[in-house]
């Protein structure tokens, strides 16, 4: 086992933010590729195999990566982690096909509450295990109060979309509606949200065997390939091919967005736990989703008060999550409940 190094928190918990920031420059990259190719799959193979492209690249350039390269097939080989933790680029896989199938259904709002609330609630739950390279962690009321507070300020912040969110109340009847129909597509971001903990911290695991961050973004996006290219061949067999890839560079971007949010997801897990790096990737998803509104609106784009007082309450969550509960507290709250005092 190779040593990776341990940020101090007042450095990983802003690097985990500005790693959430490449989130919505994807989301919007991909999502104008997938309306160019009137397709979600091929989209995210493109984004996908441009993000493959880059870490092959990375990987062979610097010297980090060349050494993970050379410790990865020792690293299964030898079960240094259990070998299932390869497929981690598949969580990634079936969370662009929860955002192919489900937004149309549920509007961006809908699916980024239910995304958030399964990514913060399994954050706990593997801290607690211990799957992650950091180890277990307690579930203390400080971190339950900041992941509700942090589920409730995503939900305030997106809240102004929700009106026109398909599906939602506000949103035009076609006959269809209501909530029953909204039930099972609200399951698949759910669940991908809930997976994406145990993606990072399979990755940091496997960061801290493979010695680089770059060789665990690499696998990542090794695994997530394959699995999006078969889905691809069966869509394209089923339905044939969509519209011919465009020209223009920027559409091939979000591959490399994702490169950035992996890697440090991968190297932040060992100094934050993976419930803290979630939450703070999280701010960085709304502070960057604010930031595309203001400076480049797509159409349809609201701005509006909810939204930035429910981006601050979200910063402010996982503040509170990542402060220490006292030493004791609970055999001194027991003890004074029990006596009335």
């Amino acid at each position: 086992m190779t040593h990776t190094p341990r940020l101090p928190r007042f450095a990983g918990l802003p690097l985990a933010v500005g790693a959430g920031l490449a989130i919505p420059v994807q989301g919007r990259i991909n999502g104008a590729l997938g309306v160019r190719l009137n397709d979600g799959i091929a989209a995210a193979v493109v984004g996908f195999s441009a993000g493959l492209v880059v870490m092959i690249l990375i990987s062979l350039i610097l010297p980090s990566g060349r050494a993970g390269l050379a410790r990865i097939l020792p690293a299964v080989r030898t079960r240094a982690f259990p070998p299932v933790y390869v497929l981690a680029g598949g969580i990634g896989a079936l969370f662009v096909f929860a955002q192919s199938f489900t937004v149309g259904i549920l509007g961006v709002a809908l699916f980024t509450v239910a995304a958030v609330t399964g990514q913060t609630l399994s954050g706990l739950l593997v801290d607690r295990l211990g799957i992650g390279p950091a180890g277990k962690r307690a579930v203390t009321p400080m971190r339950i109060i900041g992941c509700v507070l942090t589920v409730a300020a995503v939900a305030w912040a997106v809240s102004p979309r929700l009106a026109g969110s398909p599906g939602s109340p506000g949103a035009p009847a076609d006959g269809a509606g209501g909530l029953e129909s909204l039930v099972l597509p609200l399951i698949l971001p759910v669940l991908a949200g809930f997976l994406m903990s145990f993606q990072q911290a399979m990755n940091g695991t496997a960061t801290v065997h493979y010695g680089s961050p770059v060789a665990a973004t690499l696998v990542n996006f090794v695994a997530g390939s394959v699995f999006l290219w078969i889905a691809l061949a069966v869509k394209v067999a089923v339905f044939g091919p969509g519209n011919p890839l465009p020209a223009e560079w920027w559409y091939y971007l979000g591959g490399p967005m994702g490169c950035v949010f992996i890697g440090l997801g991968a190297l932040l897990v060992r100094s934050l736990g993976v419930l803290v790096t979630g939450l703070g990737m999280i701010a960085g998803q709304l502070l960057g989703s604010l930031g595309l509104d203001l400076l480049v609106p797509a159409p349809g784009s609201v701005v509006a008060p909810a939204t930035v007082l429910g981006t601050l309450l979200t910063l402010a969550a996982i503040i509170l999550a990542t402060l220490p509960w006292p030493r004791g507290a609970f055999r001194r709250q027991a003890a004074s409940g029990g006596s009335g005092r």
